[in-house]
């Protein structure tokens, strides 16, 4: 008898069969020692069409809305059914006696293995593979400790749940928002938000008017010294009169010894933000780098929100801490701080993100640039996070000149601590021996004019930072999940409205910022406050963890979901004069004769771009087939435009010959005509 192993990528299914020695190459698994090795494609399935529901779903119109399946369709990707047919081949095999899931660990990863095994009809015994590495000896540690496939049941209804609410609002709210403003509008739950935050933004900087102001600032001899933002340049010119070839007279000074603790390991957003602010590279980049480095078993798990270790991996810290030298060509800290960076309390389904121990053999010079570089990201996260804090007296001192008041600031560092690991900028300290009451000659003034600044653009880092915290002071204390999406899905969300046109990137200077487009915009000035806010997506989240630990039952979600999706759809009217916001990007052919709309063509015919208006004149019309001519875009153009068009050559079905005419555009507002005129000549 065999034990099946589905692992989610074929590169994962070849890292496990070298381990458990399944050697045998067969047509899409591998053999051997007992064992059965295959893999899914990423998704194999998804939840069906609404054509697959009912044919006239194919069209998009308002009447058909909402569209609630009662009971739920998946298909099978065409490029992926060759896989699927052998997977099921080998889930309905007599001689396999277990099934062990083994696709990545987390919602995404149980829902690609259930949904092959559901539609595969298997109902064999399944357990569960749940490791944070690839290495070896974590594939066999997490073989001898296969867990019973039912403890996830619950992660799989909450999985299952997340996918079909966000198909009933995906679907409902896109063919709604794009029927009524007549173009492609996608609409998303976490997608939305996202872009509502980009949106308010922009709206913020275009709104900004910047405000001048002026500082004096005083050199006494090595010592800088800066007054008070004024708003009046005539008041800082006096004050600056005032102080000139003067002294100034110290009147306080403080030290205070601070400390700043070493940051956090990485989780996956926390590394996306450094990664973008210091490589460049996109939310996305970073997280394919870190999958490639994790199936390469040079990093861990990638989809963590963690960003600490559990505690029995604290004995294995100096060894990781070796590892990450290695990889930055450092020497490794004296002593690794290894308890600083183990909590299990703060460790959800997965710690955090670290290089492994494997990682330091490995040919670095062998890895693409973009793999190289986070491994390094990574690894120098974890040498930060091992050291002692960073310790700096901070010397703060006021002053007076000409009855005016000046302070000035300085560092000096006692410990680098963990910032020797940093490359961070040095602080500028003060000279030391100033005391209070001692006087400083005024070597120089100037007056130094400056204007408040708006609000920076969104950057890769500062919407991920946004989409984390979006919304916080809005929810209740006792709600888990806060902000727009999770970890594993906030870069896929970017790249989604990229690629649907409401969102561009656009660099200068060396930043690449995330912008709305104007339909990005428009599109935000419609939707409805629900579908704008994060309480929505936290809202979810905070009920799928109820689902996934049995305190809510699917039906009860779902049923939620329906009822919101079925409000929306009733109650939302379109925004009127909303049409300016949503100009076609097709060619006007003419002016629609019932409300003066554009008229553009498409493949059937030409249409008003006013879907209320529902003016159209049909290429396919008898009219025109029946005198063997063509409605032509030039013949619609002088049907819009003057209301006639000569015809030559026209076919007659009485009599077989052919012959010139005027053909008249007759519109009653209802219903289109045509009339042919002939000359009397």
């Amino acid at each position: 008898m065999y034990r099946l192993v589905i692992a989610e990528k074929p590169s994962v299914a070849m890292s496990i069969a070298k381990v458990l020695g399944a050697t045998a190459r067969k047509e899409g698994h591998m053999e051997g020692g007992g064992w059965l090795i295959s893999w899914c494609i990423g998704h194999l399935a998804g939840l069906a069409e609404p054509a697959v529901y009912n044919p006239s779903y194919d069209k998009w119109r308002r009447e058909d809305l909402p569209i609630l399946p009662e009971s739920w369709r998946f298909t099978i990707g065409k490029d992926k059914r060759e896989q699927f047919d052998i997977l099921r081949t080998l889930l309905r095999r007599k001689d396999v006696s277990e099934v062990v899931n083994a696709c990545d660990a987390g919602r995404e990863g149980e829902l690609i293995f259930r949904t092959a095994y559901h539609l595969a009809g298997c109902t064999k015994p399944m357990k569960r593979l749940w490791i944070s590495s690839m290495e070896d000896s974590a594939i066999r540690e997490g073989f001898e400790n296969l867990r019973p496939g039912s403890d996830y049941d619950g992660l799989h209804q909450a999985a299952l749940c997340r996918q079909k609410a966000d198909w009933l609002v995906g679907i409902n709210a896109t063919r709604l928002f794009s029927v009524l403003y007549g173009r492609t509008l996608n609409i998303g739950r976490v997608m939305s938000p996202t872009l509502a935050l980009i949106a308010q933004r922009e709206a913020e900087i275009a709104a900004f008017e910047p405000v001048p102001f002026y500082t004096v600032e005083l050199d006494c001899g090595g010592v800088t010294l800066t007054g008070e933002r004024i708003s009046g340049k005539e008041d800082a010119a006096a004050i600056a009169a005032a102080c000139e070839g003067s002294a100034v007279t110290i009147q306080t000074v403080e030290r205070r010894e601070k400390s700043e603790k070493a940051p956090a390991l990485y989780d996956l957003t926390t590394l996306q933000r450094d990664a973008n602010r210091t490589l460049g590279y996109t939310a996305q980049q970073t997280l394919d780098y870190l999958q490639a480095l994790y199936e390469k078993k040079l990093c861990t798990y990638p989809r963590t929100d963690s960003r600490y270790l559990t505690d029995d991996m604290e004995n294995a810290v100096p060894m990781l801490v070796s590892a990450a030298a290695v990889i930055c060509g450092v020497d490794a800290p004296g002593t690794a701080l290894a308890s600083q960076v183990c909590s299990s309390k703060n460790v959800t389904d997965h710690h955090a993100v670290v290089p492994t121990k494997s990682a330091a053999d490995a040919d670095l010079a062998a890895l693409p640039q973009g793999e190289r570089e986070i491994l390094r990201l990574v690894s120098l996260g974890l040498l930060r996070a091992v050291c002692p804090p960073h310790r700096y007296a901070e010397t703060s001192l006021t002053a007076e000149c000409g009855e005016h008041r000046f302070t000035a600031k300085g560092k000096a560092v006692l410990d680098m601590g963990w910032r020797a690991c940093a490359a961070l900028p040095k602080d500028a300290a003060l000279p030391d021996g100033l005391a209070e009451n001692q006087t400083l000659a005024v070597d120089t003034v100037q007056v130094k004019e400056g204007k408040t600044t708006p609000p920076k653009h969104f950057t890769e880092d500062t919407i991920l930072q946004s989409m984390e915290t979006a919304g916080a002071g809005e929810m209740p204390e006792d709600m888990e999940r806060r902000g727009i999406g999770t970890p594993a899905t906030r870069a896929a969300i970017l790249e989604k409205l990229v690629d649907t046109g409401l969102v561009e990137r656009k660099k200068a200077k060396k930043i690449t910022s995330l912008l709305p487009t104007q339909a990005g915009s428009s599109l935000v000035t419609v939707l409805p406050e629900v579908l704008q806010s994060p309480l929505l997506t936290a809202d979810w989240e905070q009920r799928l963890g109820e689902v996934e630990r049995g305190e809510l039952s699917p039906e009860d979600f779902m049923a939620g979901i329906a009822a919101m999706v079925d409000e929306l759809v009733k109650t939302y009217r379109p925004v009127p004069g909303a049409a300016v916001l949503f100009p076609s990007d097709k060619e006007a052919v003419g002016p629609c004769p019932r409300c003066g709309g554009a008229v553009t063509e498409s493949k059937k015919g030409f249409f008003c771009e006013n879907r209320e208006c529902r003016f159209v004149l049909w290429k396919d019309s008898k009219f025109f087939t029946a005198k063997k001519k063509t409605l032509t875009k030039s013949v619609a153009a002088a049907l819009l435009n003057k209301g006639r068009v000569k015809l030559t050559g026209c076919f007659s079905e009485k009599t077989g010959k052919t012959y010139d005419a005027t053909v008249v555009l007759e519109d009653d507002g209802a219903k289109t005509n045509y009339k042919l005129v002939f000359d009397n000549g």
